[in-house]
């Protein structure tokens, strides 16, 4: 079910909303919790992290909609309340993928220490 919540809000963001501040936006992630009243989305704007307040706000203004339409297209007793968050997973990764490019690792044929005289 979370997948298809995930699937349905890509779609409606990417072919249904036409709020500008929403474009590019995509959903990497969707949680139900067990009682399936909240749907937490996980939502990031590739590349555009500067815009993460401008997302949040305009996700926001359209939650009903986006809840209604949700409500709509899944088969459940009750919609559940969508709940947005911002996804860093991939800013931390790109700054993980950063730091180890900058360490100055030896090639693994190269031993420091290792002289001719420990032999």
């Amino acid at each position: 079910m979370q997948d298809r919540i995930r699937q349905i809000l890509s779609e409606l963001l990417l072919r249904e909303v036409s709020d500008p501040r929403l474009r590019g936006v995509t959903v990497t992630e969707v949680k139900l919790d067990e009682e399936m009243q909240y749907a937490v989305s996980y939502i990031n704007a590739l590349g555009e992290e500067a815009r993460r307040q401008e997302v949040m706000d305009a996700l926001k203004s359209a939650k009903g909609f986006l809840r209604r339409e949700v409500g709509k297209r899944v088969r459940l007793r009750s919609t559940p309340d969508l709940v947005f968050r911002w996804d860093d997973t991939l800013e931390t990764g790109e700054r993980l993928n950063q730091l180890i490019d900058s360490l100055d690792i030896p090639p693994d044929d190269v031993i420091v220490g290792d002289t001719d005289d420990a032999r």
